[in-house]
């Protein structure tokens, strides 16, 4: 019985070693994956393996996305995780076209900027191109936008009152997308009665006489009134209190263009 017992120990003892040797090797790989992983921590974080190699825009409709970059400062040697969001949206948010901006980390060395944006909902001539004008009717100078052709918003012309602009701009920001993208050039045309009427030339072809105080509130029955009307007849369809449709009579032009 001894003897069987002895025997089966013997027996044992080479499995018993490899066991330990298996679990010797097991605690050698783990202690120096975690040096090579410390020491890889210590490189990323010590050399400018860390430093932002890449910053996205994301966001920008208006913006010029190298403006956002360069006013980031993100890749002046910048260390990924010593990133100040909060100077880095004030310089973002500088230009008056951004309303909001976040920083996003990217792993291992990429920055995400988010841009949030005023709408654009005029454009106004000055320096010598057709600046943005936004929902605040501050004007946006050129070198903040890609672009001063406009194409998704109406031409103000004729404004030169600065309150009148203010308010025509927060008037707009309330009208309808939709109905704004079919206004083509709004002109200031004041009257003896009313200082801030204006006309609207639409892409449809008529012509909408309003007044910049409640525009929004005027204009919204606008596509329900052009419903009714014969697109093929011209004339001006007034849209104050009461809308109406006002013919242009083509013999009175004609009378008028002999007399003169």
């Amino acid at each position: 019985m001894n003897d069987k017992k002895v025997v089966e120990i013997e027996e044992r003892i080479p499995t018993l070693k490899e066991r330990r040797k298996q679990r010797a090797n097991r605690r050698l790989i783990l202690y120096v994956s975690t040096f090579f992983l410390l020491m890889t921590v210590v490189i990323y974080f010590q050399t400018s393996i860390s430093n932002v190699q890449h910053v996205e825009v994301k966001g920008t409709v208006y913006s010029e996305e190298d403006w956002v970059i360069e006013a980031s400062e993100l890749l002046n040697n910048v260390n990924m995780w010593r990133i100040d969001s909060d100077a880095v949206k004030n310089r973002i948010e500088s230009n008056p076209l951004i309303s909001g901006s976040s920083v996003q980390r990217q792993f291992p060395n990429s920055v995400t900027v988010h841009i949030e944006e005023y709408n654009v909902v005029a454009y106004i001539y000055g320096d010598e191109n057709y600046l943005p004008l936004i929902e605040t009717g501050e004007r946006i100078p050129k070198e903040f936008i890609r672009s001063s052709t406009p194409y998704d918003a109406p031409i103000l012309k004729g404004f030169e009152d600065e309150d009148l602009i203010v308010t025509m701009a927060d008037e707009l920001n309330k009208v309808k997308n939709h109905l704004r993208y079919h206004m083509s050039e709004i002109y200031m045309t004041p009257t003896e009665n009313d200082g801030s009427r204006i006309m609207i030339y639409m892409n449809d072809g008529f012509v909408v006489s309003s007044t910049v105080r409640d525009f929004a509130e005027r204009v919204a029955p606008y596509p329900s009134v052009v419903e009714q009307l014969d697109p093929d007849e011209e004339g001006i369809v007034h849209m104050r209190m009461n809308p109406y449709f006002e013919r242009f009579n083509p013999e009175e032009d004609e009378e008028i263009e002999s007399e003169g």
